[in-house]
């Protein structure tokens, strides 16, 4: 009987543990169950209401940095703004300076000519009345000791002699001289022939500080151009040579004065057939310039510049060669040296081909298509060819009439 008790007692006690141990596990997973359902989910919620807040942060920070960003950006470009503004400002102060400090030394040079025991010309005792009023051009015929028949060609055809020199100055603002120098014997029997030939026409300008010779060209022409703005006050210094043929009698003048006006209103003007030809290194050739190393490689060409047989410039430009003659560098040719003297400044270049044009039939043609010439030469003679004995025929041909002066208004 005890017995029986005993293995009883041990079947009831392992079932026990058994259910025992089912239990704590079925406990356990549910825990775990309980434990997820109940922890996660509020966790997740937080870390997704925190991302939320701090992506609502960025944005208002982003925000406002782009609002800073373009409030600098317009701040910016007001001060750019301003800066050119007075930059724009400063530039044109500094034109007008330089400017009256040109017309300052024009008037300086000119007071001091007036003083001078030696006139500069003999227009010298007439220049205090002549500067009270303004020209429209001073023109000035380059010419030689040996010019007397192309002068009195120039005379017989295109230049007015007498009263009509006189009306043409004073009526249309226009003043035409004969440009010449004085010889290397002062007092000789070459400037006694001029002054002689002075005496009869009136129409020479005398250079006092200029010895004439052919190399010295360059020369001639800064103090042509300093000797002429101090005497006339002119908006436009031309130069021409005497052995090119302005077209028709006095008909020059009117397309020329009309060609000028155009530009009448531009401080620096330099007016004239444009052209790059090649510039030479062989010695003995007609041309030949001795400083050609400073244009480069052999086989280079020029800057752009005038023609020399006629160009124009305005009163700016005169004035400045006034001013600077003492430094402005001559080359072996005039017509270079005055386009290099422009180079490094702001002058406006003005290509006319109407300053250029061929003797007959090239003049005849061009005038029957409405574009009248200023001016003709040939260019295989850097003038006409022979022009003494031809000009007549050229002006005969090429010819407007003399009433297309008198009836121009400028």
């Amino acid at each position: 009987m005890s017995f029986k008790s005993k293995g009883d007692h041990s079947s009831g006690s392992s079932v026990s543990k058994k259910w025992s141990f089912l239990l704590c596990l079925g406990c356990f997973c549910a825990g775990m169950f309980f434990t997820n359902r109940v922890g996660t989910v509020p966790q997740s919620k937080g870390i997704m209401r925190a991302t939320a807040m701090e992506a609502e942060k960025l944005k208002l920070i982003s925000e406002s940095c782009n609002l800073k960003v373009k409030e600098e950006k317009h701040v910016s470009k007001d001060i750019m703004g301003e800066v050119f503004k007075t930059h724009h400002a400063i530039h044109a102060l500094d034109k007008t300076i330089s400017n009256l400090e040109m017309e300052l030394a024009a008037a300086r040079a000119a007071q001091e000519s007036l003083l001078d025991s030696s006139p500069l010309s003999t227009d010298a005792n007439r220049a205090e009345s002549s500067r009270k009023r303004r020209y429209l051009m001073v023109i000035g015929i380059n010419t030689a000791f040996s010019s007397r028949k192309r002068r009195d060609s120039v005379r017989a055809t295109w230049l007015p002699q007498g009263e009509k020199r006189k009306k043409l100055e004073d009526e249309k603002g226009i003043i035409v001289r004969f440009v010449i120098g004085h010889s290397a014997t002062t007092g000789g029997i070459l400037d006694r022939a001029i002054e002689a030939e002075n005496q009869k026409h009136g129409d020479f300008l005398r250079l006092q500080d200029h010895v004439e010779g052919y190399l010295e060209l360059s020369a001639k022409t800064k103090i042509y151009f300093a000797t002429a703005v101090a005497l006339w006050d002119a908006d436009f210094y031309v130069k021409v040579d005497d052995d090119v043929h302005i077209n028709a009698h006095v008909y020059v003048f009117t397309t020329l004065g009309e060609t000028l006006v155009r530009h009448r209103k531009k401080p620096r003007v330099y007016i004239g057939c444009m052209k790059s030809g090649p510039v030479l290194s062989q010695k003995g050739v007609r041309y030949h310039e001795p400083e050609h190393w400073k244009f480069g490689e052999a086989g280079n060409k020029y800057f752009r510049h005038a023609t020399g047989q006629l160009y124009a410039i305005s009163k700016d430009l005169a004035s400045y060669i006034s001013i600077n003659q003492h430094v402005l560098h001559k080359y072996a040719n005039e017509d270079v040296s005055l386009g290099s003297w422009f180079i490094g400044l702001d002058v406006e270049h003005i290509d006319d081909r109407r300053l250029c044009c061929g003797t007959p039939p090239d003049c005849e043609w061009k005038a029957q298509a409405g574009n009248a010439c200023v001016a003709s030469f040939d260019w295989s003679c850097s003038g006409i060819c022979k022009s003494a004995n031809r000009i007549k025929e050229v002006h005969r041909r090429c010819g407007e009439g003399e009433n297309a002066l008198w009836s121009a208004t400028f």
